[in-house]
């Protein structure tokens, strides 16, 4: 479904990617782990159009995805929530719903997928007439990845949807993303530094450090890894 193939971006003249490779089949369960500053977030921002690679090639469907602008990636079947929610603060609830809603799928799907978002955030359903910046972080949080499934998506990106929660609320929010992927069979491509969780719900992990894919595989894989023990789940290597 999306292949991304030696993608490589810079910020004037600092390589941000160098020569990344990932992939992302449909119904798949992928997570990206590393420091900050690693890429991660300049990685999804490639995939959606936000900024554009210097080399590299990234793929949806067999057909390349570089080549659409950014507005028109979320008509194909994929949606970014971002990192740092980015909620419209001055809208209702239900208004960031509607806007998440506007590709083509989301729009005949709304009312289906309405109710899948209620089912799954009910506060989202008690809050419709809130506006959005009043909400607390965890709230706006939900919100985020519930504008993200009014697009009813193929491929769901999430960035860092744990930053700056509490651990009860993170946990909350990681059982959710499961819920989803399980019930739903949406494929899901995770950023996070909340490594252990991250990792334990993949179907498969990439490590990314200073830009470069430096280790991927299955959630066994990683965890019999030193340096992942080491470095990510604070697990001494004797």
């Amino acid at each position: 479904m999306l292949e991304v193939r030696d993608l490589s971006v810079a910020y004037g003249g600092l390589r941000a990617l160098q020569s990344v490779s990932l992939s992302v089949g449909p119904g798949q369960f992928v997570t990206v782990v590393g420091p900050n500053g690693a890429g991660k977030t300049t990685l999804f921002k490639a995939i959606s159009g936000v900024v554009a690679p210097g080399s590299g090639s990234v793929a949806w469907d067999g057909a390349p995805l570089l080549a659409q602008p950014a507005a028109a990636r979320p008509h194909l079947g994929i949606a970014h929530v971002p990192e740092g929610r980015q909620v419209f603060r001055t809208l209702t609830v239900r208004e960031n719903l509607e806007m998440g809603a506007y590709p083509r799928a989301g729009r005949e799907r709304w009312a289906q997928t309405l109710d899948r978002i209620h089912t799954l955030f009910p506060i989202l359903a008690e809050r419709a007439d809130q506006l959005a910046g009043t909400l607390s972080g965890g709230e706006q949080q939900m919100l985020a990845i519930g504008r993200g499934l009014a697009a009813a998506p193929r491929l769901l990106m999430l960035d860092e949807p744990s930053m700056g929660l509490a651990p009860a609320v993170a946990e909350m929010i990681f059982e959710r993303v499961a819920q989803i992927h399980a019930e739903d069979g949406l494929a899901i491509l995770l950023v996070e530094q909340r490594v252990a969780e991250a990792l334990e719900l993949a179907d498969h992990g990439y490590v990314l450090e200073t830009g470069r894919v430096v280790l991927d595989g299955s959630y066994q894989t990683l965890l019999a890894d030193d340096r992942v023990r080491r470095s990510y789940l604070g697990i001494g290597v004797e």
